[in-house]
């Protein structure tokens, strides 16, 4: 999570039919032990997700990058999305917890790498 902290933007890479297709993310979070992310059901990336789940994120902070492989599992309770608009504010003028748009999902099925040039890389499975 402090790697996303600093790094501030990361990119999710989803698939388009058989086309890979990456854009920029900026809201992720941890709740109740999950990492998640926010995005809209409206966006291509939302119903890409949905025909496969399977996702790569990365992200970096200058002298190291993050890669994730990862599955993501859409939840549908307004908790979870409260939590995340909440961690959030920015994006409450785009989306409400109650609303149809609004989707959070988590991470399943996780390897994290952290790496840097000539460096050893740390594998994290969660």
């Amino acid at each position: 999570m402090r790697f996303f902290k600093k790094s501030g933007t990361f990119y999710l890479a989803s698939i388009d039919e058989d086309q890979p297709s990456v854009r920029p993310f900026g809201a992720v979070d941890i709740f109740e032990g999950k990492l998640y992310i926010l995005t809209g059901r409206v966006k291509n990336v939302s119903k890409q997700m949905a025909q496969n789940p399977k996702v790569e994120i990365c992200a970096t902070d200058g002298g190291k990058w993050l890669r994730i492989e990862a599955a993501v599992v859409s939840d549908e309770r307004i908790s979870a999305k409260q939590h995340m608009l909440d961690a959030y504010p920015s994006q409450q003028r785009l989306y409400k917890a109650d609303d149809d748009n609004t989707q959070v999902l988590y991470l399943k099925d996780t390897t994290a790498t952290i790496t840097a040039f000539g460096a050893e890389p740390e594998i994290i499975r969660f």
